[in-house]
């Protein structure tokens, strides 16, 4: 996987807001398995291995992951 590359502040911000106030995401990312789209619950904002990541619910009630600068786009539903 390539080196992290920061998100901007304010798009990190709103994932926090969305985390804290529990509002459900329209998230798009990009991963080497392609791309993504589906709702989810944030659960956290996380550090490690030199990276921020996306802690998140699927609607299934499965919980994963996603880099931050994976992340192509998000929308509050």
């Amino acid at each position: 996987m390539a080196d992290y590359q920061p998100i901007a502040c304010a798009l990190h911000e709103r994932l926090e807001f969305s985390v804290l106030r529990k509002i459900p995401l329209a998230l798009h990312y990009a991963d080497e398995k392609g791309n993504f789209r589906e709702r989810v619950l944030p659960l956290d904002v996380i550090t490690r291995d030199h990276a921020e990541w996306l802690k998140f619910q699927r609607e299934n009630g499965d919980v994963a992951e996603i880099r931050l600068d994976l992340i192509v786009s998000f929308k509050e539903h």
